[in-house]
């Protein structure tokens, strides 16, 4: 974007093959505890301490539970993964390490008809209340593939499962464009880019897994100067680890940036 980027919205779409699609229950399980657990990590964060990362331009308003999406005309959800948290911690970094411009972000799952979002919020509400429990958190994970309506297995998906399957990650940016002030006014450019690629879990993170790695080695003058534990957007943001998903079947690319 040319100008300051302030804020983005992603929604995440994954289409399945006659086949069908599904994940290992090992997901599932870090879904069971990580749910049962968020009390422990909010008390964590608190300890912790940090300041907020500071809001810039116009604040990015939350999207409600379930909403019809005009765009990809379908209706969607908030994305229930990290992926909100981890981009925070980039944010942060990159503003007091960097002295970039804070991005505000939101992330959203495409989830198909209403028939969809009727059943979804069935499960989801059951599963909220199976997890509180430690008795709920045992029937979960010794019956994935019942709980979860056969999304999550203890086999995982097959091989023909895995080659119908691929993901797209669109994403919605706005900010100001050149010379203007982003605390002063609407923002007044926009963005759309789009990140796709194979089946997500088993096919496209073992290709940035091994293409992160090869960065590590070959990029290591464009890595962080200190040591520790760092979010990729942190780690990777200058090396060419794009240009090598590229490569590798995991594409970023600009599909539009109208003016407003």
């Amino acid at each position: 974007l040319k100008g300051t980027l302030t804020a983005v919205e992603s929604f995440l779409t994954v289409k399945s093959g006659p086949e069908g699609s599904c994940a290992h229950d090992g997901t599932w399980k870090s879904a069971v505890y990580g749910l049962a657990d968020q009390d422990n990590l909010r008390k964590l964060r608190k300890k912790i301490g940090y300041a907020p990362v500071p809001v810039v331009g116009a604040k990015l308003k939350r999207r409600g539970l379930v909403f019809y999406n005009q765009e990809f005309k379908e209706y969607s959800i908030p994305f229930i993964g990290s992926d909100v948290s981890v981009v925070k911690r980039s944010q942060r970094y990159l503003h007091t390490e960097l002295q970039e411009t804070p991005v505000q972000y939101g992330a959203y799952v495409n989830v198909g008809g209403l028939g969809s979002v009727i059943k979804l919020l069935f499960a989801g509400l059951f599963f909220l209340l199976l997890v509180k429990f430690s008795f709920g958190r045992k029937l979960l994970t010794k019956y994935p593939e019942f709980f979860s309506a056969g999304c999550f297995t203890k086999k995982g998906p097959t091989q023909k499962q895995m080659d119908g399957t691929s993901f797209t990650m669109t994403f919605f940016g706005e900010g100001y464009s050149e010379g203007q002030d982003p605390q002063n006014g609407k923002p007044n450019v926009k963005i759309c880019t789009e990140v796709k690629g194979p089946e997500p879990g088993y096919v496209a993170t073992p290709i940035v897994m091994v293409q992160a790695a090869v960065s590590l080695l070959e990029d290591a003058a464009c890595l962080p100067e200190q040591g520790g534990v760092y979010s990729p957007g942190a780690a990777f943001s200058k090396t060419k680890l794009i240009d090598r998903l590229n490569k590798c079947g995991v594409e970023f690319s600009v599909i539009s940036k109208p003016e407003v």
